[in-house]
């Protein structure tokens, strides 16, 4: 099973699920009041949605990239809105930034002719934004972070930011992971086994973890779960307070001898384990109860999202989502919304900051092509719908590009999905690397 958290860990091997699932849950927890919704009722908010404009990451006379697959077109894998500036990450390694008031593309975030980025992050604590690359010098080899205020990408001037952690060797095994909720990042270097803990605010280092049996960490509010290594009936825990470093407990879970551990995920004092064909362990790490929940209630998911704010859950397995509380009850199955690709890409999944809506890019019923479906978390009503079908705003009307086929086209294979709160639009991206922006 891949490796789901709230942070957003950068690995060379990271499969594409674990990726965008990470940056799923870094979007699902941003809390700044001023990117609300501000309709008076959620089914206002999405009603009336069409497509407004189009932009495109693809540009082959660009002179900023020179590597010969960067100038081919390839799918929108990642999307983020801050302010009037929208950031879209091909798959290929492309980073684009547009200015959504003028409709224009401003710069590439590709700052060298053989720069391949892999992701990206908003780092709102300092309004900038975070690029993580590889670089064919070391025949990309290496990951190397680089932070760019907004203002300056604003005003065309990418090559204004600074690199980060450049003390930090993050050759494969290494990673970088950002941290939204404790405003940390974690950077593990395989060439001298050391875990750090930085910043996010200035990118100061706090402390180090050296621990060479340390074989995952997970992050939550407020702490750090380190997992080593299982023994043939237990596996060995220790929780660390994320700000100082300090160990706040150390314990051992009993195992079932020669069964897979199919997950181990915490939330706050509560933890989440699961063997293969077993049940499902809810574990208070204060009190040390179990509760368990009947293996065939809770089948083992392909992924989590953890909200924070409401302790809950989510699961995803193949096109269903559920909701789930921590004492094992199934809160809410969803009227329709069905995700349309079986894999859980969850990239074409966005969750509010207040975590009561979900949008997502979904199956239609009776229809091969997709919809945009947004439904209320907690009672798994639909309050929204973007169909190929809908009528169109009278400013699309007339503009062949936001028309009817514009539209149809736009949602025919949505690679990328991104809610800005701010201004009520769903930006989308596509297979072949345009974006799509829709409000109402």
């Amino acid at each position: 099973m891949a490796d789901y958290r709230r942070g957003r860990r950068r690995q060379l091997d990271a499969s594409a699920s674990s990726v965008v699932m990470r940056n799923v849950m870094e979007r699902q927890l941003m809390r700044d009041a001023a990117r609300r919704i501000k309709k008076t009722s959620k089914g206002a908010a999405f009603s009336g949605f069409s497509l407004q404009g189009a932009l495109d990451t693809y540009d082959p006379e660009t002179s900023k990239i020179k590597l010969s697959f960067l100038r081919k077109r390839s799918r929108v894998a990642e999307i983020i809105a801050a302010g009037e500036l929208i950031f879209a990450l091909t798959r290929h390694g492309v980073c684009a930034a547009f200015n959504r008031d003028t409709m224009t593309r401003v710069c590439y975030l590709n700052i060298t002719p053989a720069e391949v980025v892999r992701s990206l992050f908003y780092n709102k604590v300092n309004k900038s934004i975070i690029t993580v690359s590889v670089y064919r010098t070391d025949n990309f080899s290496s990951l190397r972070c680089r932070t760019t205020p907004l203002e300056h990408i604003a005003r065309g001037q990418p090559d204004a930011g600074f690199a980060l952690f450049e003390s930090e060797s993050l050759r494969w095994p290494g990673f970088v992971e950002f941290d939204d909720v404790n405003a940390k990042v974690l950077t593990y270097s395989a060439a001298s086994k050391t875990y750090k803990v930085w910043d996010l605010s200035n990118y100061t280092l706090l402390y180090e973890v050296q621990d060479t049996r340390i074989q995952e960490i997970k992050i939550s509010p407020g702490i750090m779960l380190l997992i080593y290594p299982r023994t043939t009936s237990h596996v060995p825990l220790k929780i660390l307070n994320i700000e100082t470093g300090e160990v706040l407990k150390e314990f051992k879970h009993l195992l079932h001898r020669n069964k897979r551990v199919d997950f181990i995920e915490q939330f706050n004092e509560k933890l989440l384990i699961k063997q293969e064909n077993e049940n499902l362990q809810i574990v208070d790490v204060e009190s040390s109860k179990i509760l368990e929940v009947s293996q065939t209630e809770f089948v083992t998911p392909k992924a989590f999202i953890f909200l924070y704010d409401c302790h809950l859950f989510l699961t995803f397995l193949q096109s269903s989502i559920a909701v789930w509380n921590f004492r094992g009850e199934l809160v809410t199955k969803f009227d329709d919304h069905r995700l349309q690709f079986l894999d859980t890409h969850t990239n074409n999944i966005y969750i509010n900051s207040r975590q009561d809506t979900i949008i997502s890019y979904c199956k239609q019923h009776g229809n091969a092509k997709g919809s945009i479906n947004v439904s209320d978390i907690f009672t798994g009503a639909s309050i929204g719908k973007i169909a190929p079908e809908d009528g169109l705003s009278p400013a699309a009307e007339s503009d062949d590009r936001a028309g009817p086929a514009a539209q149809a086209a736009a949602l025919d294979d949505v690679t990328a999905l991104f809610y800005n709160e701010e201004r009520n639009e769903i930006v989308t991206g596509d297979n072949s690397g345009r974006i799509h922006i829709w409000s109402n």
